[in-house]
């Protein structure tokens, strides 16, 4: 469901792993991802994806869980090293305070995603293209959100929904407007509005090394369910 929500430009699916391609925009749709079993020799599929992320112009990405210990070792065994540990945590919604809707404007792309971009301090065009069309290949229901103050967007989020979870995603907060709530405002009141159109449960994706995001998902009542990593060459 997370991949649903956050759309890789182009991927291929090779022997249980899927390979995501998304010009070098985020790590998670740039990266290869262990989904089933596999019955080739680990050795030799990794030198399979890294050809296919070399003629891209990539580096060679595998996001692995906690579960995947075997092909941890074999890859650290082949010169990659873990980086950016993450915590997916959930939330049931019946839990959640109650939310200040006020100064929370819901929209469309074309109005959200300039605001996305100069409160991330996005100036890259090629980026900004690169992301603009991953969100326009997301086919699953999505939320789009400002937070205003005074008339003017201080904070924006979004939202994909599938099956009754609500991934909680691209959460910016202006950075003169940090440590006062409005984050903690902006997450209650967007998944309120996930929960309005029938979600029952949140997740999120936190970097562990992010102490402000991981410690206002836990003021909200998230809970860690498992984490991720990142294998990368030195």
């Amino acid at each position: 469901m997370a991949a649903n929500g956050h759309v890789a430009l182009n991927s291929m699916q090779y022997d249980g792993w899927i390979l995501r391609f998304s010009e070098g925009h985020t790590m998670r749709a740039n990266s290869v991802s262990v989904l089933y079993s596999s019955t080739l020799d680990p050795i030799d599929k990794i030198r399979y994806c890294e050809k296919q992320y070399e003629k891209q112009g990539l580096p060679c990405i595998f996001k692995l869980t906690e579960e995947d210990k075997e092909l941890a070792e074999v890859l650290r065994s082949q010169g990659y090293s873990m980086v950016y540990p993450t915590d997916l945590m959930t939330l049931g919604l019946s839990d959640l305070p109650d939310a200040d809707m006020a100064g929370l404007v819901f929209t469309d792309t074309s109005e959200w995603l300039p605001v996305y971009f100069k409160l991330g301090e996005t100036s890259d065009l090629h980026k900004k293209d690169v992301f603009g069309r991953m969100l326009s290949r997301v086919l699953v229901d999505t939320i789009y959100c400002i937070l205003t103050d005074n008339g003017q967007p201080i904070a924006c989020a979004s939202v994909a929904l599938e099956q009754g979870y609500a991934l909680l995603q691209n959460v910016i907060v202006d950075k003169a407007c940090r440590g006062k709530g409005f984050g903690e405002k902006l997450v209650l009141g967007v998944l309120k509005k996930a929960g309005l159109l029938g979600a029952s449960t949140a997740y999120l994706q936190a970097v562990e090394s992010n102490d402000a995001a991981v410690n206002l998902y836990r003021k909200l009542g998230f809970e860690k369910l498992y984490t991720y990593m990142y294998f990368t060459k030195n």
